[in-house]
């Protein structure tokens, strides 16, 4: 099956101040998808900066709240992370000394470890949640919600291919 025609001149092209086309539609859908993730990333960062965050311990806090009061191990929470080769125990270690989680161990296993949220960590996502829903409406603003599902179904299918 041969590739569709590629646009002589894409947006993304022009983002990156590339001075020729792609060599193949692929990957500049692919390309696409890494510049956006940045962009969304970055967008992000910029409201969880002041609270002393990363976009790692952010996404982390929101695994343990959807967690609820029996929390989740470390390698638990690191297989539901967006990145998980992100280093999970670092991760967990600063998010313990800013008081924003507690950790337990379970057994004399030192790796058996369960994290929950504490009311700090649950107060500060109650902050974000509203500033983070303004991030994710001017995101997709340009997009149709019909619009927004086809793009979820699509990256759905694109993680598919990487499984």
């Amino acid at each position: 099956m041969s590739e569709p025609s590629i646009s002589s001149r894409s947006r993304l092209v022009e983002e990156l101040q590339q001075t020729r086309p792609f060599p193949s539609i692929t990957q500049e859908a692919l390309v696409g998808i890494a510049r956006t993730a940045s962009l969304v990333d970055r967008a992000v960062a910029r409201v969880i900066a002041p609270y002393g965050l990363s976009t790692a311990q952010y996404n982390v806090l929101r695994i343990l709240r959807g967690a609820g009061t029996d929390g989740l191990a470390t390698l638990a929470i690191r297989d539901r992370m967006i990145d998980p080769a992100a280093a999970i125990t670092r991760l967990v270690d600063k998010l313990e000394e800013s008081g924003h989680i507690s950790r337990e161990r379970l057994t004399e296993d030192r790796r058996s470890i369960r994290c929950r949220i504490t009311p700090r960590g649950l107060a500060v996502l109650a902050e974000l949640d509203p500033q983070l829903v303004t991030v994710d409406e001017q995101v997709a603003a340009t997009l149709t919600p019909d619009e927004v599902q086809a793009l979820i179904d699509l990256l759905d299918r694109f993680r598919a291919g990487l499984t």
